[in-house]
């Protein structure tokens, strides 16, 4: 895929794409979005600011959209921060416009009250943290039976902050037959655990290095006045 416009979206996907100046896909984008909209699982290693949000959030927004709105979850996105999970939301926010589709964030440090109002007004999609999600899911204030696609972003991350047992939880809580994205800077070997037990003839995507995050460093020069 060399443009969005060679995808077969709805008019308001599309639309919506202009509108925000998405044109051309960066690379995860023109290898993972594709496959997702075909219903494959897909693992992608790519660093943040790559452009991952959009090609978990486009296919989601599209497969749900094309699918008879049954109540309750259908998606879930799984974030290791509230920050991520919040930027997450406003993206799709954009990209849903007009097609009905919804979102709830499910994160701590926010009210709990206005969370669960907006799942109760029928949200398609939870983007949440996953301690969150789990502390929803055993007060049984959410349930996960009806969801179809599950995301994990940035997984090394979320496993490297002790996430794994609760994640495992919440995979469990979700119908196996789901389809499985997960996107993360590194393949480490917990990571791949996770993946080789999780998913089912994934589509492997690679763009930058799989094995160190890229770390970012700025230089400042000062000019000194000598004594």
């Amino acid at each position: 895929m060399q443009n969005f416009s060679e995808l077969s979206l709805s008019a308001p996907l599309k639309s919506n794409l202009v509108k925000h100046g998405f044109t051309e896909p960066t690379p995860v984008q023109a290898l993972a979005i594709v496959p997702a909209l075909a219903g494959r699982d897909v693992v992608a290693t790519a660093q943040t600011g790559t452009g991952k949000t959009l090609a978990f959030v486009l296919p989601i927004i599209h497969l749900i959209a094309n699918q008879p709105l049954h109540s309750g979850v259908r998606a879930v996105i799984l974030s290791p921060t509230r920050e991520l999970a919040i930027q997450i939301h406003e993206t799709f926010v954009k990209i849903a416009a007009g097609t009905g589709i919804r979102a709830a964030v499910v994160v701590g440090g926010l009210s709990e009250g206005s969370q669960l109002q907006s799942i109760r007004k029928g949200a398609h999609v939870l983007i949440a943290t996953p301690g969150r999600l789990y502390d929803f899911l055993g007060r049984q204030l959410v349930n996960l039976a009806s969801v179809r696609i599950l995301v994990l972003d940035e997984a090394d991350r979320m496993l490297d902050m002790g996430f794994l047992p609760t994640i495992k939880k919440i995979m469990a809580a979700i119908p196996t037959d789901r389809q499985t994205l997960f996107f993360s800077a590194t393949i480490e070997t917990s990571v791949k655990h996770l993946v080789e037990t999780h998913v089912r003839n994934a589509v492997r995507v690679a763009v930058g290095s799989t094995t160190k995050p890229i770390e970012k460093i700025d230089l400042h020069l000062y000019e000194v006045e000598q004594d």
